[in-house]
């Protein structure tokens, strides 16, 4: 969906999520390339290791235990809290309590299944493998690279993302509205860089879960991938039509 034959490259980079909602998989799917920036600061209370999820009434909140460690530890280097039995519990949460009745549940399934069968130690590994799942379900073919696949690179904030932009060879950063107050464009132009702004717009679809209640937005993506199968994607991307 990325390329418009006008020859720009662009990037998307963000913070690997757990089970990502829909902004994350609308801006990948904009994207020619995919960064995880994976090399930075932990988010306590962020959504690298939690995310919601459909529930009968309010939404579920799914949150992956971390090990206690330094404020200062960078995501990468997390490491995931396995005394508690989180991947039951979360498992037990999608297939019995939120989507045992969503139309798409038996076709996605057995993949579901596989990830929580999987052992996993470092929150960076368990939050990209949700969202490749999740992509591959959307059939978004968008490459994924991890920032610390890329090499060390100086610099913060603006300066780092114009870096990896240079590092991958593209010239159009894909960003979310919300990075306007830190974003610097002098900065990115002086790494060849333009932004392109995301300008999300959240799809509405009928969710399974909510009967003839009001729409929930801002869930997991993998609450549209159930409730609207391999429509998913043109869901999202119809809403984008929108804008």
């Amino acid at each position: 969906m990325a390329s418009d034959g006008t020859g720009t490259v662009r990037v998307a980079i963000h913070q690997p999520h757990y089970l990502p909602w829909l902004g994350l998989i609308d801006k990948i799917d904009r994207s020619d390339h995919f960064v995880v920036l994976d090399t930075v600061q932990f988010e306590r209370r962020g959504w690298q290791n939690r995310n919601y999820v459909a529930g009968r009434g309010d939404p579920i909140l799914l949150t992956v235990p971390v090990t206690q460690g330094h404020r200062t530890d960078r995501i990468v280097d997390k490491y995931i809290d396995n005394t508690h039995k989180w991947k039951r519990k979360h498992y037990k949460a999608l297939a019995e309590h939120c989507y045992r009745n969503a139309p798409y549940w038996d076709d996605y399934a057995e993949e579901i299944a596989r990830l929580y069968e999987s052992e996993w130690k470092r929150v960076a590994d368990l939050a990209i493998a949700t969202t490749r799942l999740l992509l591959r379900g959307f059939g978004i073919t968008t490459p994924l690279l991890r920032a610390s696949e890329i090499g060390d690179l100086p610099g913060t904030k603006s300066e780092l993302l114009g870096r990896i932009c240079a590092r991958t060879g593209a010239d159009t950063l894909v960003s979310g509205s919300g990075a306007k107050d830190y974003l610097d464009p002098e900065v990115l132009r002086g790494h060849g860089v333009g932004i392109e702004w995301q300008g999300f717009r959240h799809p509405v679809y009928r969710q399974h879960s909510r009967g003839d209640g009001d729409f929930v937005p801002r869930l997991s993506a993998l609450d549209l991938l159930l409730n609207a199968g391999p429509d998913a994607l043109h869901v999202l991307r119809q809403a984008r039509v929108h804008t």
